[in-house]
């Protein structure tokens, strides 16, 4: 039991830690998740109601770690200080999944491929396209956001996509761009607008891969479906 001059919730954040250490994360609630990080940034207090504050607002973690610092900090007792340590776990979970594709021999897993992207767009308000650069192995090269605009409209020409592969010295590349209404199905703009950088593409020996958008909980693969 705690001694006189221990807060109650000073012996359910050691719990927590405890559980995590002898568990790992995969028997933890969202909401003692979310109790766990906040316990790392807040100090002398309960973070029970702070997590259950977080998901009466936003609903889910993962629309926690999407939000911006500025709506996380709407939350009583959530300060800059939490809002950013919040979107610190965003970005290295990002940075962990492009980890997991870069460096390989060859990209033979799809599934990593696609968490890789969700992780970079899934859950960003306004629509944004990302080249993925890939070496004449298969190689992950690296990355490039190129354009991040209004909601439903992604505004990049052929001609900057091809500028931007040469410089990386791509032999292909996989585009990759986010639905923000949450429907990952393509518009026929998106279809044409792909066509018409792969006919681009293909004048620089340079080949595109797959189009792939990214919805709120589904995603699209243009080559898989038989649309390029």
């Amino acid at each position: 039991m705690p001694n006189k001059t221990t807060a109650p919730h000073q012996g359910h954040r050691q719990r927590l830690r405890e559980k995590f250490i002898s568990t790992g994360l995969d028997p933890f609630l969202d909401h003692e998740v979310l109790e766990l990080l906040l316990t790392y940034v807040i100090a002398r207090k309960d973070t029970k109601p702070l997590a259950w504050a977080l998901l009466k607002k936003f609903g889910t973690l993962a629309d926690i770690l999407d939000a911006t610092p500025q709506q996380l900090v709407q939350v009583p007792g959530i300060g800059p200080n939490a809002a950013h340590f919040l979107k610190l776990i965003r970005a290295v979970f990002k940075r962990y999944s492009l980890g997991e594709v870069k460096g390989n021999v060859e990209i033979s897993s799809p599934q990593q491929l696609l968490n890789y992207c969700k992780a970079s767009l899934a859950g960003k308000k306004e629509e944004c396209l990302e080249v993925i650069f890939l070496s004449v192995r298969n190689t992950l090269i690296g990355t490039q956001v190129l354009s991040s605009g209004l909601i439903d409209r992604v505004a990049v020409t052929p001609r900057k996509i091809i500028e931007t592969a040469l410089t990386a010295k791509a032999a292909s590349i996989i585009l990759v761009h986010n639905h923000p209404s949450g429907n990952a199905y393509p518009s026929k703009q998106d279809i044409a607008w792909t066509k018409d950088t792969i006919a681009a593409a293909r004048l620089f020996s340079i080949a595109v891969r797959d189009h792939i958008i990214i919805g709120k909980n589904n995603y699209y693969s243009m080559r898989t479906q038989g649309d390029i």
